[in-house]
């Protein structure tokens, strides 16, 4: 036993018994009898500092060499190359930029073994300028040199100056070995440098380095990058050995250019094979259904990947959690939630951003608000996503304070920021705060607004009725005005019934997206509500022409963990006829309390008694419907809708809430609307 070893033995016996334990692993042993040893030597300093690096303890092996330099003994190379990786694999660079001086002080910095040590770990070290002091004195570069400077650059996120300095290697007569060239792809992946990419390509073929894995791998990930999947899947098929590093790369990619299915089918080819897959595997695969919409998969390959016996880890939850945005599933969200809790992720700050997201999409911003007071810390995607949330359900209010506590933190704001507090400010109809902030954007944090800004500012403006200061705003912008800016002027003309000013809105929007049949519908609204019925079929007449048609409106609702969809008129439900007499019956009550349908929505000619009728069967109407009769003790119903809600079923739901005693929730593609006691969260503006 170790604690019966004596403690004067002679150095070269405590040297070798260090030794034995420190290759064994036993690291605690080996500081014991090191501890023992009065004068340790520096070969036995550099035997221990090298077992806490190579063992994963970099911060004890740099702890190690500060008590090894108080006792001012002089380092050589080793032990510098062992503390250099350390600092290394810590990313702590304030020793790191010791470590560099104690190799100048000692006259170790030309050698070229320590110089690359020294560049490898300013790299992880994110400190492109010292690396490059070193390697700019190294009188001798091999190809460790070069590729370490590469790999430099690219820890740095200066992926142009990696691929400068690939180039520059060759011109030294340096040739590049495989390491390089696995290492120096992923600079063309991030750039989408396609040419670049077959020019290493051409020299990996010419140079017989393409059976390497890595090598293949990489070429892979390359060509997947710059959107050439085909030449990607050449690569994969022709690779004699495939790791799961290329299969994760290959799948992803399929995932990347929208071919899911293809994706799908190449992960069970790699189950079917018996790859071994790990969690970036299942990971790649939920997070790439998630992207693709296909939000049934995603929850199916989540289930499948615990069978299996991977725990989803804090990618898996940010993976996930958008799929339960996407299909609004509050339940599946809610559950996500409690794994987060019960496995402590609740300091991860993408998880929980994540979360707060997921509450506001599902209608939850009550929740949103608890999560984020939760969050120990806030960067400025956390309070983005906050700040988002409130302006989509329309406090413009709590959007503006949440800014203001945003500064006060010290948090600095980015054009997202302002994105989404504009935002609030034009659905809470808050002008005089929107120009302020406008303003605020180049006087006081230097951010140059963009065509997104400046849209908001247009939709600030003209959701107020300001329709004249808002068409000027967009003749003013320094920037061609977006589409965005001209719909949103052309929405305000809707509400403020001001012909004019939507034709002219109208023609530039038919110029810049002519595809877009919303700015055809809101036309044709406008003209309708002043009763120009010619014009208005004017309007759909050139839609028709131009072989446009309108998006089919729809609504959802979940029922116990289903999902159900309504279209206008829609009798394929068993419930069908009980919807209807329900409707009708809440009709009748809802005209006691003063509700008058809004008939003008109805775009026909038709009497009053047929306008009617068409108005309900609604989508919306026919989901609230079967919402409340399938309640089962709930009390909240929650409505999706991929267009904008009509002004006759904005007010139908307000009065409904009146009589049936519940909240509403409507998603429509531009706000949440909250109905409670026939009030609505947007105070009838939307």
């Amino acid at each position: 036993m170790l604690s019966k070893l004596p403690n004067n033995l002679p150095p070269h016996l405590s040297l070798k018994f260090v030794k034995i334990y420190s290759n064994s692993g036993d690291l605690s042993r080996a500081r014991q009898l090191f501890n023992k040893i009065p004068q340790p030597d520096l070969r036995t300093w550099t035997v221990l500092v090298t077992a806490y690096t190579r063992h994963g303890f970099p911060k004890e092996a740099i702890n190690l060499y500060n008590d090894f330099r108080k006792r001012n003994i002089r380092p050589d190379k080793l032990l510098l190359l062992s503390v250099a990786k350390a600092c290394g694999t810590s990313h702590d660079l304030i020793k790191a930029k010791e470590v560099h001086e104690d190799a100048i002080t000692f006259g170790c910095r030309s050698d070229l073994l320590l110089g690359n040590a020294l560049i490898d770990m300013y790299g992880k070290c994110g400190c492109f300028t010292g690396a490059r002091t070193v390697f700019d004195y190294l009188q001798i570069k091999d190809v460790i040199s070069w590729t370490s400077i590469c790999c430099c650059y690219m820890h740095c996120g200066l992926n142009r100056e990696a691929l400068v300095s690939f180039r520059e290697m060759g011109l030294h007569g340096v040739r590049p070995n495989s390491v390089t060239v696995s290492s120096i792809l992923p600079a063309c992946s991030e750039l989408k440098y396609l040419i670049s990419g077959r020019e290493i390509h051409g020299f990996i073929v010419k140079n017989r380095i393409v059976d390497n894995v890595f090598v293949s791998s990489a070429l892979v990930d390359m060509y997947a990058s710059c959107l050439s999947i085909r030449e990607a899947q050449l690569i994969f098929d022709d690779m004699s050995q495939r790791d799961t590093v290329c299969w994760n790369v290959i799948i992803t990619a399929y995932f990347s250019n929208r071919e899911w299915e293809t994706a799908l089918g190449l992960f069970v080819r790699m189950r079917n094979e018996g790859v071994k897959l790990n969690l970036t595997s299942w990971n790649s695969v939920i997070g790439g259904c998630t992207q693709n919409g296909r939000t049934t998969e995603a929850f199916h390959i989540l289930y499948q990947m615990q069978n299996s016996g991977f725990k989803p880890n804090q990618i898996t939850i940010t993976s996930i959690l958008p799929s339960c945005t996407n299909s609004e599933s509050l339940r599946g969200g809610k559950e996500i939630h409690g794994y987060i809790f019960r496995h402590l992720f609740i300091n991860d700050l993408t998880a929980m951003t994540a979360l707060v997201f997921m509450y506001a999409k599902c209608g939850e911003l009550e929740h949103s608000c608890k999560v984020f007071d939760k969050m120990p810390e806030k960067d400025s995607v956390a309070w983005n996503t906050m700040i988002i949330a409130n302006s989509m359900h329309g406090n413009g209010e709590e959007a503006m304070k949440l800014f203001h506590k945003m500064l006060d933190s010290r948090v600095k704001p980015n054009a997202v920021t302002f994105t989404a507090v504009l935002s609030g400010c034009s659905h809470a109809r808050l002008v005089e705060e929107g120009l302020s902030v406008f303003g605020s954007m180049t006087q006081v944090h230097s951010i140059e607004p963009d065509s997104d800004h400046y849209s908001c500012m247009v939709d600030v403006l003209s959701r107020s009725g300001r329709l004249e200061e808002a068409y000027n705003l967009i003749r003013k912008m320094p920037i061609n005005p977006s589409a965005s800016a001209w719909g949103a002027l052309l929405g305000g003309c809707r509400v403020y019934k001001n012909v004019e000013l939507g034709k002219i809105a109208a023609r530039r929007l038919f110029e810049i997206e002519p595809e877009n049949p919303g700015n055809y519908v809101l036309l044709s609204n406008i003209l309708v509500s002043a009763k120009l019925w010619g014009e208005a079929s004017e309007a759909r007449t050139l839609m028709r022409d131009k072989g446009i048609v309108k998006n089919p409106g729809c609504s959802w609702v979940q029922v116990r963990n289903r999902v159900y969809t309504f279209v206008v008129g829609d009798k394929s439900y068993e419930q069908s006829d009980e919807i209807s007499r329900f409707l009708d019956d809440m009709v009748e009550k809802m005209k006691v309390e003063g509700y008058l349908p809004v008939t003008e929505f109805v775009l026909k000619d038709v009497d009053d008694e047929e306008k009617e009728d068409v108005l309900c069967n609604h989508s919306e109407k026919l989901a609230v419907a079967f919402g409340i009769l399938n309640l089962k003790g709930e009390a909240t119903v929650r409505v999706f809708k991929n267009l904008r809600i009509c002004g006759d079923c904005h007010s139908f739901i307000k009065f409904m809430t009146k009589v049936v005693g519940l909240q509403i929730v409507v998603r429509d593609s531009l706000r949440f609307h909250h109905f409670r006691d026939g009030i609505c969260s947007c105070r009838d503006f939307w």
